[in-house]
């Protein structure tokens, strides 16, 4: 598994695991889809803000291989 602090490293259609907001003190996380990729820079050091096919939006902790 590898972090989700590079934008290079999310496509859409991947399995990821993202914290939400309001999980970001417990660290809980999320799995699913990455529907769409929402921040624009190409690293992000908390990272990558993505949607997922939910409509879960968060930031990639891990990218499932």
């Amino acid at each position: 598994m590898s972090n989700g602090t590079n934008r290079k490293d999310i496509q859409i259609g991947i399995e990821v695991e993202v914290v939400q907001k309001h999980h970001q003190r417990s660290g809980e996380l999320t799995e699913g889809i990455v529907k769409k990729i929402l921040t624009n820079s190409p690293t992000h050091p908390h990272g990558i803000k993505v949607m997922l096919e939910g409509g879960v939006v968060g930031r990639v902790k891990n990218i499932i291989e």
